[in-house]
């Protein structure tokens, strides 16, 4: 323990000795040096001094990312433990069994195999709970603790003891762990005869590869003439693959975005540098306040280039860009290094990280410090709080009950229920929750707890408890007894109030039964609102390149 505290020391010792010498000419690298001198000698005399035995790697650690903790949530230090998953962002692929986890019940279970991945080969599916890994109990362990035990290398073996609902006795299940690669093009198919549509969901090395090749397969089919691009909760990735997809569609030597940091080797420009493989296609982009970074850089350079109309919610706002630094002993460092500008010259980032309150939390940019840009057909546009849409959508929220079905996994334990029941069902766009479906569902849901308590119930429990407060309550006891008589939920109305509501939510988890993540896209985008808007606008020529040339007010849903 002695040899690591002293290693600590000599490396420190160092550095402060080497900032030292630059000291002599710059002031703020003397302040550098002088506080880490400080900081060795502290840990130096609380190592000699404190009563119980220091855990150094535990307090460096924990040190270190209080540090970072002071910057942004990007900048984040990596140990070595960690590595696999930071490379799987950026590369989309890791060594596993290919399937999305969830805990019930005290039990993590399968929530869906990844199509053709090494869990749907061994035969698991949806709804199976996995009672123990490698003859280790799974009770009570965590997501994140079964997960660390399913990944490893591609090749290795890993043993799950399962249990099926509908089946009597635990099954054994062996997974050969593969290498799982996530597709970035989750979907893509003909909205209708002319439009197409491209589901984008991450920016890994893959992206444009896979984005070219789901484009030319949509217009191989020989009548595309528009497109939807779907970037909605798409949470960015690779830079440079971002600039490569808007290139597919902006003529060559186009801007799309630059950078800039602190040291002029971070303020770099980068242009499209490739012939477009269609300059003139019309282009619709959705987007909400999930899409964010690389997903910003694509809707706002073809917001500011006026290539595409932006349908949805206001973007999240990242526009700072990170690097990973090696570090030493294996470890790295995701490292925030420049902000990232769009073609109008605005930076999209919604948070001042390098101003705090009172309280350490860092604010929204303030609407007195944005600024007006415009468009290269001279429509304004706004810096300071992400991409916002040509046409702004707004979603209604769900309902309490349905709320209630999905927290409580019951949409998701009917829909292996359904499964178990029908070997087949039509293909995923002509799929419907029938009467006898819907029906069926609430038969099902007879003896399933699903209580929940409605904003209206909340409101009221807090004027009852004010009007005792306030000594009213005497007096207007009846008429709130009245008001809650009236306000009270009732499962079984609310199942009739939301049916078309839960009806969704049912289409969708059934479809993903039987033709996985890919058939309930498919099956989603029939229901969309923001898709039907996408197309009704694609189909209307002349407010399409109305709202792009800004002669045409944008329209609000």
């Amino acid at each position: 323990m002695k040899k690591i505290t002293t290693l600590l020391f000599c490396l420190a010792l160092s550095l402060s000795f080497n900032v030292g010498l630059k000291a002599q000419v710059n002031s703020s690298d003397f302040e550098l040096s002088k506080n880490l001198d400080i900081f060795v000698s502290m840990y130096k005399e609380l190592n000699n001094s404190y009563v119980d035995e220091l855990n150094h790697g535990e307090l460096i650690t924990y040190g270190i990312e209080a540090i970072l903790d002071r910057l942004d949530p990007y900048t984040v230090f990596i140990p070595e433990a960690d590595i696999e998953d930071y490379t799987f962002m950026t590369t989309g692929q890791y060594g596993g069994i290919g399937a999305l986890i969830h805990q019930q019940g005290g039990y993590v279970v399968i929530s869906e195999p990844y199509e053709n991945s090494p869990a749907m080969k061994a035969g698991l599916i949806q709804g199976d709970r996995i009672l123990m890994v490698n003859d280790k109990d799974a009770k009570g362990k965590s997501v994140s603790d079964v997960s660390m035990v399913l990944k490893g290398q591609p090749g290795t073996k890993v043993k799950l003891l399962i249990k099926r609902e509908g089946v009597a006795n635990p099954m054994e299940k062996e997974v050969t762990r593969e290498n799982v690669a996530i597709p970035n093009v989750t979907h893509s198919l003909m909205l209708n005869e002319h439009t197409g549509y491209i589901k984008l969901s991450g920016f890994t090395q893959t992206s444009s590869k896979e984005f070219k090749e789901a484009f030319l397969a949509l217009r191989e089919k020989g009548k595309l003439t528009s497109l939807v691009i779907d970037l909605r909760d798409n949470g960015g990735g690779l830079m440079n693959e971002a600039v490569n997809i808007a290139n597919f569609f902006i003529k060559k030597g186009e801007l799309i975005v630059s950078t800039k940091g602190k040291s002029p080797d971070r303020n770099k420009s980068y242009k499209t540098i490739m012939q477009p493989m269609d300059n003139e296609i019309p282009l619709v982009v959705l987007v909400n306040g999930y899409s964010a970074s690389a997903s910003e850089i694509v809707a706002g350079a073809f917001q500011d280039l006026d290539r595409a109309v932006i349908i949805g919610k206001r973007t999240f706002g990242k526009g700072l860009v990170q690097n990973i630094l090696p570090l030493s002993y294996k470890t790295q460092m995701k490292v925030t290094i420049a902000k990232y500008y769009i073609p109008s010259g605005r930076c999209i980032q919604a948070i001042d990280y390098g101003h705090r309150d009172s309280l350490a939390f860092s604010a929204k940019i303030p609407d007195s410090l944005i600024h007006e840009f415009k468009t290269k057909a001279g429509r304004p546009v706004y810096d300071g709080g992400g991409i916002e849409p040509d046409i702004v959508t707004s979603d209604e929220p769900l309902s309490n009950i349905a709320i209630s079905l999905i927290s409580r996994y019951l949409i998701f334990d009917y829909a292996n229920h359904f499964k178990r029941v029908h070997d087949t069902i039509p293909p995923a766009r002509q799929f419907t929750i029938t009467d006898d479906i819907y029906n069926d569902f609430v038969n099902w849901l007879a003896d399933k707890e699903y209580d929940y308590v409605t904003r209206s119930e909340k409101l009221l429990t807090q004027l009852k408890q004010a009007a005792e407060n306030e000594k009213y309550f005497e007096e207007l006891k009846d008429d709130l007894a009245d008001l809650e008589s009236k306000v009270k939920h009732n499962k079984n109305s609310d199942l009739i109030k939301f049916k078309p509501e839960i009806s969704s939510l049912l289409r969708s988890e059934i479809v993903a039964r039987y033709y996985a993540q890919k058939g309930r896209v498919e099956a989603m985008v029939t229901e969309d609102d923001e898709v039907k808007m996408a197309m009704k606008l694609l189909e209307n020529s002349g407010e399409y390149s109305g709202i792009l040339s800004n002669t045409t007010i944008k329209p609000k849903s």
